[in-house]
């Protein structure tokens, strides 16, 4: 939220930042150098050092994560467990995420400090893999962006049984199933034919990707249903979480 007549009260600003980019460990540096002058106590970490990141996060008043679309949402995986805002500076093609461009840094880094900005919330998505004989600890994760349930690399569809709450939706013969968030809904979901959602409304999409003879396409879900997928045949098969961290499946999960 935009803070009264423009006063700050930021006294430590983090950098989350893609260390396999030299552009954006530059601009680390430069934030850095920004921060340093205005006395502003900042800290550099790799997005995707997520222990680090949970570790140093509660010491902030705000996230800036410099890098493309992939960075942000390693960060973001961090920052859901917490309540410190974040906000994005693209150094990527597209940068969805983000609010600023790289040139634009400084002037970012000037209304943070005077508290001319608002914070949207946006909602994510926390999943779970159980096993079929629920002998192994379920695998939990948090997801900005979506979650799908897919083929592996064998060019062989996968049999899903699709639960929404109580309700039993449908049993696809498809490539896969995105469950995607409003923030997500531009993403993978809509390229396999999902509606697009203002980002900062509060609804599951359950998308299948090229499902076979199924008459049923996209379902827009209350956020307080449980969305739940069985794998009853498949060849080879993950979960991909956030389009970067994949966990093999088989059936039965």
């Amino acid at each position: 939220m935009a803070l009264p007549g423009g006063v700050s009260s930021t006294r430590r600003i983090g950098f989350a930042y893609n260390p396999t980019k030299e552009d954006a460990v530059e601009l680390s540096e430069r934030a850095a150098g920004w921060c340093a002058r205005r006395g502003i106590e900042s800290w550099a970490v790799a997005a995707g050092d997520t222990p680090v990141l949970l570790a140093a996060l509660p010491a902030v008043d705000i996230l800036v994560v410099l890098g493309g679309d992939g960075t942000f949402l390693r960060a973001a995986r961090a920052v859901a467990e917490t309540r410190v805002a974040m906000v994005g500076v693209n150094l990527g093609k597209v940068g969805f995420l983000s609010k600023a461009e790289a040139h634009e840094l400084e002037d970012l880094l000037e209304k943070i400090d005077d508290g001319r900005y608002h914070i949207e919330e946006r909602m994510a998505l926390r999943g779970s893999i159980r096993g079929e004989n629920g002998n192994a600890p379920p695998r939990s994760f948090i997801a900005l962006n979506d979650v799908v349930i897919a083929r592996g690399a064998l060019a062989r569809v996968v049999h899903l049984d699709v639960e929404i709450g109580p309700s039993h939706l449908a049993t696809y013969v498809a490539d896969g199933l995105i469950v995607a968030s409003p923030t997500g809904s531009t993403g993978y979901s809509f390229s396999a034919g999902g509606p697009i959602l203002d980002p900062v409304s509060r609804n599951l999409i359950v998308t299948p990707i090229a499902a076979y003879l199924s008459a049923l396409g996209s379902v827009v879900v209350n956020p307080n249903q449980v969305v739940r997928c069985r794998i009853v045949e498949a060849l080879e098969a993950l979960v991909s979480v956030d389009g970067h961290e994949d966990f093999p499946v088989t059936v039965g999960d």
